[in-house]
């Protein structure tokens, strides 16, 4: 399968952004953290206007690697990709996950977070209840799109190894 335009979505602290370095490192593609289009460094957010305008740059590029869910954006973005990994991984690991990374510089996003947010930590505690059946949903209008699903990080590791 020659990759071109990949989407990486999964809940917060799944790994998804780890896991878009190492594909963009394995097989050259340039990497788009939604994140970074979408947040200032204050904490801000830019306009629809400007996120939809970047994205839109980013999604008529010839390849790319996508990296977020976003989810009124989804749908536009999969009417582009050819391939979408879901990194679908237990809430408890996402929830370890993302404790582990405070005072972490990160390049996918344009601040350092430097304490536990309780709204975020409930957004990945309802994650699998609330946004998984939603993804699930879109991700089956597109069966033409290669759809590689993953459960766990070894599971992640071991397609890395194979790529």
């Amino acid at each position: 399968m020659s990759f071109q335009k990949i989407l990486i979505i999964g809940c917060p602290g799944s790994g998804k952004s780890t896991f878009a370095r190492a594909l963009r490192d394995r097989l050259g593609l340039p990497l788009y953290h939604l994140d970074m289009l979408y947040w200032n460094a204050d904490k801000t957010t830019v306009s629809r206007e400007v996120f939809d305008g970047r994205l839109g740059e980013v999604l008529e590029k010839d390849q790319w690697i996508i990296d977020g869910n976003f989810s009124r954006t989804m749908e536009r973005r999969l009417q582009f990709c050819d391939t979408v990994f879901f990194l679908d991984i237990p809430t408890e690991v996402c929830l370890e996950s993302v404790r582990g990374r405070i005072g972490t510089k990160r390049s996918d996003l344009p601040w350092m977070e430097t304490e536990e947010n309780e709204e975020f930590m409930e957004f990945i505690r309802t994650f699998s209840t609330e946004r998984k059946p939603e993804i699930l949903e879109r991700l089956a209008k597109y069966p033409h799109v290669k759809q590689i699903v993953f459960h766990s990080r070894t599971e992640v590791d071991e397609y890395l190894k194979n790529i």
